[in-house]
């Protein structure tokens, strides 16, 4: 039997209460690190969590409800807690208020019923009145138009469900509908439609409407403007698309603002510029519209234009291709009376008539018009609107034809089932074609199992239509055997029985058929109606070779009249003109605009019913009526409106047409969706696309069809009918989804992201997880959280320029502002001290191979259990390093690394992409597609994605990387399948592949080999340090430290070498002329030194200080910016019983860091740089501080896994958890410069700055006057001396030289007091420089003129300007010492980067592998 494991549960709230809470710390601000000196700044660990320390740390207590605030980057911050048994349910925002609601009697401290406030200017929670919901509040809807809150729950006052709290007058009434009632009386949801213009409410009630012998009400699109020169009927003309048509307005103006006549076809704004066409002055002109397609009009709109005085006052419309002028009928707006114009017609110049309609006689079958403006005011003719008005509406089965018409909220769509393919049909018009689609089946198929086609044209508004579908002649395309009959179907709308229709389409010749005459109610706020067709059942013909033939072409809606009050040919579904009451379930529709003063619980009148309330009559009728409701969980729990019209229903319900859980209404009918729904109950839909996304509590289909990869999320495409996973979905029930920024985020009682069917484990998830749309993966959800979460949506507005922002709520065991799988990065931050912090945006999974003999870290992920109320109060603190026996000679085992954890780092420029690109290594393992990453992996932050090295992965674990130019050292314990690697392996970054000569592996007498530090010294670059526990390296003896020769492809020992272990490494010296050590490490002549020194020049080796001064074995150690005589060293004793960190002056070891307790253990110490500064001590500068980081427990402060040392204090940085819950464990942090400067830069005020800079102006100017008396005064006293002596001009003190000197002299000098820093310059007097040009070695070259830089670093500091240094690329072409102060050492060949180029004889560059700064002679570079 498996031993029981304690839940998460019972020891979160004391290991994070142990390891978050800092009693005797008090600090106004971090300390402010620099980061930005370093360059780009990694900080890798084991760890899911990460914060900054702060004096607000904040405990959580699961028992209560927490609200959490999630910004746009994913961190995380409490706001508030409600009283113990609390609940949040649901909550939106209004300007910068947050409104909450659920079943609570306070929250944050203020005692608040059931719904509050929460203002985030202030900080601070409200309650809302005092007369509010007097029971649970479940749903809230905030509308910012009229800045109303509405409440739905079950509760009875102010009203029954529902209640709306007014903003302005700070007051709750009940709804304008009076509230909602019957079953269980409970309001779940409370949405809108995909306009915004009316509210869905749903939840488990009944309602009810009385029929008055009135209709459902009618739909007309409100964005068609209104003119007098239109009737009711000509307005309901849908516009015929002519985006894709030939139109051509000739003469036309010379004016480009009035000479494009496409922008009289679907006008966006008034008469004026880029919006009206004017004619060429003068002259009569003809706009001639042809589309090449044959289609079916009523007439033409025509809209004046009255800028300058000019317009059109007469024109004549002539159809394509019959060529005949045309009698139009339009009304007079002067009078109103219905008039006929033959020739030419008159057009208004009113400027208050937008438009006229002008209508032909009768629908005509043309392909385009052509209209002659022959009479004008003015200077000539124009236009400001023009369209072809077709005769109702239509839609094509080819999509492509199918454009957006003027007004229309989207164009005419299709959607079908089955495979159809394209055919040109022969439309018997010269010159013109006309696509369809054609589908085969089987013979024998039923209707239900083959293809079908629907199509959704937009209808501008309700009326009585006739509905025909062409059907091409079978002649054309010599298929006549293949046809057969269909059944074709059309939903009316308003709540209208669909009509069904069966048609042959065995014709010959073309032929249009008649399937619906009768209203037409489109659904809002699209606008569509929706025809479906489909195998007969009672087919027609016997196929040919055993298959049938169904054509698709195109459905034409002929208007015949505008009014639909009337009876008409089709009877509606009861609810028109019908008697009695009908009573639906569990959804209502109510329009935000709707004045009606009714009361939804009893029986409203038949005029308050829309269209969609027939989804609750369906649902009744569905769940087998009143009578069947026994059951208080059955109920509708979430609403979404897709944009074409299908509202989808999701929650506790079995329906009798099977749909099950979720179902869709659209074509007027409630229909199961695919594979009959789900298996568990929908608590949440959103809508993307066409895409919707549903949350719940189930695991699959209800068929089963995904083989369980439905855990808790699934998503649906609306087009192609079809279920796909979300990967394999969470370990838990989800509870609410939101949408924002591409991004789809979920809440709820889970712990996982699963990473594959039938899997129990995966990636951390407790409580939130985030899709991304895009890449169709998960990513990291950005904070860190454990706990069981009731709600997520979206927050206040956010700022120009920035990402929406949520809130979320629940029962919250923990958690920290970053959520990070073992990896960030850092920048500098603000004064506060507050670094900013970036994760990785991508999670790492816990899928690693335990196989390997190399890998000897846990690879199982810790299950994090459901959160109870239960807690247990001890405290378990992680064994990062075991403990050793007494005398131990050997090094602590490596810090434990559970996957996922990243415990290494190195940063490389692309060139290819140019991208700075960040490896990290460790124990994990990440999928991209089809490829797989395990141990080391390539994380671009510009694209935010993870890349895997190409060819066999690391089987282990990576505890050590260097990159020198395009070679990465990876160093470890793991070996590479395929290679003979043990610790230590190369790749080839740019050739991405593993070098096919791999180094001699490295052998261990006793033992796994590990790798645990590789490393460079810039004084013999040449060699890679490699460092750890081994003893060979190939067939080379070579204890604990080896070096790599790249030029030889050879190992090489150290002078005499080591023996022990070493387990960090750190250099010393301007050049890094000398490698500091430290580990367990004994000398050749058995001098125990755990903290030894090599020097390159001489290969030696000597103990820093005396042994015995360092209490045990080293962990870690740092020279403090390269000063042999300030290094600190970091471990445990030899008995393991403490934890210790010293410090060597050059003179002898002190123990500086006594507060730190035994379970303490160091991974790393790194010196870093401040823009403050701290106080003086004889230890470390005021300007800088010592990083420590691992896993630290200290009493003065608690538990940290970094923290700063001033010299004097342990400082509390940074703190850590696992997905666990124990304390996490900073290993590493690593900058893409190897060297920096600590030297703060000081600048002056602005204004200090031009003064200076006028005085050294007006000081150069009073020289340069004084030079010019000087000069004419000898000239004129020589100008009878003899002619010159040229031995003169090699005299030492000839001023010939000296401009170069002195303009090199006044730049360092200036640059030295702005900046604060030494001058680069200043170690260069007026001697050497003539020295040097006398002798002829150093020439000034001519200025590059593609280098002309408006800004060099020193005068962007003048200027007051802060922004990214200038340089530019140059080359050694000699190499050069550098031994001088200030000096920069080159290389021939090697790149450097020039900052500033202006003296004629040094130039001050940048080394761009080190960072290193300093002179170098100009004439060296090229």
């Amino acid at each position: 039997m498996k031993p029981s494991t304690p839940s998460l549960s019972s020891r979160i709230i004391p290991l994070l209460a142990a390891a978050l809470v800092f009693p005797n710390v008090v600090l106004a601000a971090l300390p402010q690190v620099d980061f930005d000196r370093m360059g780009s700044v990694g900080l890798g660990g084991a760890f899911a969590g990460l914060d900054l320390f702060d004096n607000s740390t904040v405990s959580f207590d699961p028992s209560t409800s927490s609200l959490l605030s999630r910004s746009s980057n994913g961190s995380l911050s409490s706001l508030g807690s409600t009283n113990a048994g609390g609940r949040i349910s649901a909550g939106c925002a209004i300007s910068n208020v947050i409104y909450v609601g659920g079943a609570f009697s306070s929250i944050g401290g203020v005692s608040a019923s059931n719904v509050a406030s929460y203002d985030t200017s202030s900080d601070s929670f409200s309650a809302l009145g005092s007369a509010g919901p007097n029971g649970e509040v479940l749903a809230l809807y905030c509308d910012t138009s009229s800045k109303k809150v509405w409440a739905g729950g079950h509760f009875s006052s102010p009203g029954s469900s529902v209640a709306v709290w007014d903003t302005d007058s700070k007051s709750w009434a009940a709804a304008p509908f009076g509230g909602l009632s019957g079953a269980s009386a409970t309001v779940n949801s409370i949405t809108t439609n995909s306009a915004g213009a009316s509210l869905f409410f749903a939840g488990s009630f009944i309602t009810s409407f009385q029929g008055n012998g009135s209709v459902v009400n009618g739909t007309n699109n409100p964005n068609v403007p209104y003119s007098q020169g239109a009737t009711p009927y000509s307005s309901s003309l849908v516009p015929v698309p002519l985006q894709n048509a030939q139109v051509e307005g000739s003469p036309s103006t010379s004016d480009s603002q009035f000479s494009n006549i496409q922008n009289i076809l679907c006008p966006s704004g008034p008469d004026g510029p880029g919006e009206t066409w004017f004619a060429a002055d003068g002259n009569t002109a003809v706009i001639t519209v042809r589309t090449y397609t044959s289609l079916s009009a009523s007439g033409v709109r025509l809209g004046n234009t009255f800028l300058d005085g000019r317009g059109t006052t007469g024109f004549s419309v002539t159809t394509i291709p019959d060529n005949t002028v045309q009698t139009l009928h339009y009304v007079n707006p002067q009078n109103g009376q219905n008039q006929t114009c033959s020739g030419t017609c008159p057009l208004l110049t009113d400027s208050s008539i937008l438009y006229q309609d002008f209508l032909f006689d009768g629908p005509l079958n043309i392909t385009g018009v052509q209209i002659s403006l022959s009479e004008w005011q003015g200077a000539g003719p124009g236009l400001h609107m023009l369209q072809l008005l077709s005769s109702g509406a239509f839609a094509s089965a080819v999509g492509g034809q199918n454009g957006a018409s003027c007004f229309a909220p989207n164009p005419s769509n299709t959607s079908s089932t089955g495979t159809w393919t394209e055919k040109d049909a022969n439309t018997q018009i010269a010159g013109t074609v006309q696509a369809v689609l054609v589908s085969d089946v089987a013979v024998g198929t039923s209707p239900s199992s083959g293809p079908s086609f629907t199509w959704m044209p937009y209808v501008s508004a309700s009326g009585d239509y006739d509905v025909n579908l062409l059907v091409p002649g079978c002649s054309t395309f010599q298929d006549c055997a293949l046809r057969t009959s269909v059944q074709v179907t059309v939903f009316p709308g308003g709540g209208m029985q669909p009509w069904v229709t069966t048609v042959s389409q065995q014709n010959t010749d073309d032929a249009t058929a008649l399937i619906y005459s009768g209203p037409i109610y489109p659904t809002s706020p699209d606008f569509v109606t929706t025809i479906t067709m489909t195998l007969a059942e009672n087919t027609a013909g016997q196929g040919q070779n055993g298959q049938y033939e169904l054509v698709a072409d195109r459905v034409q809606l002929l208007l015949r009249s505008a009014n639909t009050t009337g009876s008409s040919s089709s009877s509606g579904n009861g609810t028109a003109g019908a008697s009695g009451t009908r009573s639906g379930f569990g959804f209502f529709e109510w329009p935000l605009s709707s004045n009606s003063n009714v009361n939804a619980t009893t029986n409203l009148a038949n005029s308050t019913e829309t269209a969609l309330d027939t989804i609750g009559f369906d649902l009744l009728n569905g769940l087998g009526g009143t009578s069947s409701l026994t059951s208080s969980s059955v109920a509708v729990a979430a609403v979404a409106h897709h944009p074409s019209g299908t509202v989808f229903i999701g929650g506790n319900f079995t329906l009798n047409s099977g749909a099950t859980h979720i179902a869709a209404y659209n074509n007027g009918a409630l229909s199961a969706l695919s594979n009959n729904g789900l298996n568990g109950a929908v608590t949440s839909l959103v809508v993307d696309g066409d895409t919707l996304y549903v949350g719940g509590s189930f695991t699959d289909t209800t068929t089963g069809s995904t083989q369980g990869k439905l855990r808790g999320v699934a998503m649906y495409d609306v087009q192609s009918k079809q279920w796909s996973a979300m990967q394999a979905g969470v370990n838990g029930a989800v509870a609410s989804l939101a949408y924002s920024d591409g991004q789809v985020q979920l809440a709820g009682n889970f712990t996982e992201i699963l990473s594959s069917s039938g899997s129990s484990s995966g990636t951390s998830a407790a409580g939130i997880a985030v899709w991304d749309v895009s890449r169709s993966s998960w990513i990291n959800s950005g904070g860190f959280l454990v706990g069981s979460m009731t709600f997520i949506g979206n927050g206040t507005a956010p700022s120009k320029g920035q990402n929406q922002s949520q809130i979320m709520a629940g029962n919250v065991a923990a958690s920290l502002k970053y959520g990070a799988p073992g990896f960030v990065m850092l920048q500098t931050g603000g004064s506060d001290g507050v670094p900013e912090v970036e994760p990785l945006s991508l999670p790492l999974g816990s899928d690693v191979p335990s196989g390997s003999a190399a890998a000897t870290t846990s690879r199982r992920r810790s299950h994090i259990s459901a959160v109870t109320a239960g807690w247990i109060s001890n405290v378990r603190f992680p064994k990062l390093f075991s403990r050793q026996s007494s005398g131990a000679s050997t090094l602590p085992a490596p810090p434990s690394a559970s996957a996922p954890a990243v415990l290494t780092g190195a940063f490389w420029k692309n060139a290819s992409s140019g991208h700075e690109l960040v490896i990290i290594g460790g124990n994990f393992s990440s999928t991209s597609g089809s490829s797989e990453a395990r141990g080391v992996a390539i994380y671009d932050p510009t694209s935010s994605t993870l890349t895997a090295l190409q060819g066999p992965q690391v089987n282990g674990t990576v505890r050590a990387l260097y990159v020198q130019d395009n070679s990465l050292y990876v160093g470890g314990q793991f070996i590479l399948s395929g290679q003979s690697v043990s610790g230590f392996a190369v790749y080839d970054l740019e050739q991405q592949q593993w070098k096919s000569s791999q180094p001699p592996s490295l052998q261990l007498s006793s033992g796994t080999p590990v790798v645990r530090s590789i490393s460079a010294s810039t004084s013999s670059s040449s060699l890679i340090i490699v460092a750890g526990s081994f003893s060979t390296a190939g067939s080379l003896t070579c204890h604990g430290i080896c070096s790599w020769d790249t030029s030889t492809n050879a190992w090489a020992g150290l002078g005499n070498g080591i023996t022990g272990e070493v387990a960090s490494v750190a250099y010393a010296g301007n050049n890094q002329e000398t490698l500091v050590a430290g580990g367990v490490i004994t000398l050749s002549d058995n001098t125990a030194a755990n903290v030894a020194q090599y020097t390159f020049s001489n290969t030696s080796w000597a103990a820093v200080g005396n042994g015995e001064d360092i209490p045990g074995p080293v962990t870690a150690v740092e020279v403090n910016d390269g000063n042999s005589s300030s290094i600190f060293a970091a471990g445990r004793s030899s008995d393991g019983s403490s934890s210790f960190l010293s410090f060597w002056n050059g003179a002898k070891w002190s123990n500086v860091g006594s507060t730190l307790e035994s379970r303490s253990n160091v991974s790393q110490l790194t010196m870093v740089p401040l823009q403050n500064t701290h106080s003086s001590n004889g230890i470390i500068e005021p300007d800088r501080m010592l990083l420590v980081s691992g896993y630290l427990a200290d009493s003065s402060f608690g538990n940290a896994s970094s923290a700063l040392f001033d010299g004097q204090n342990f400082i509390p940085y940074i703190m850590t958890t696992t997905t666990s819950g124990d304390p996490g464990m900073v290993s590493q942090l690593f900058h893409s410069l190897t060297t920096f400067s600590f030297t703060q830069k000081h600048f002056l005020a602005v204004g200090i700055v031009i003064l200076i800079s006028i005085a050294i102006a007006a000081g150069v100017v009073f020289l340069l006057v004084l030079i010019g008396i000087l000069w004419t005064i000898f000239s004129r006293r020589d100008d009878t001396v003899a002619k010159f002596d040229a031995a003169e001009d090699d005299d030492d003190s000839s001023a010939h030289h000296r401009p170069s000197s002195l303009l090199a002299h006044i730049n360092a000098a200036t640059r030295n007091t702005i900046i604060g820093s030494t001058s680069p310059f200043g170690v260069y007097n007026a001697e050497k420089e003539e020295e040097a040009v006398g002798a002829g070695r150093i020439t000034s070259p001519e200025p590059d003129p593609q280098f002309m830089r408006a800004e060099t670093p020193s005068d962007a500091v003048i200027g007051g300007t802060t922004g990214e240094e200038a340089y530019r690329p140059a080359h050694a072409r000699y190499s050069f010492e550098g031994i001088g102060e200030g000096e920069l050492p080159v290389r021939a060949g090697q790149e450097l980067d020039v900052l500033d180029d202006r003296d004629a004889s040094w130039w001050y560059a940048r080394d761009p592998r080190t960072g290193q700064e300093g002179v170098v002679p100009a004439a060296y570079l090229y």
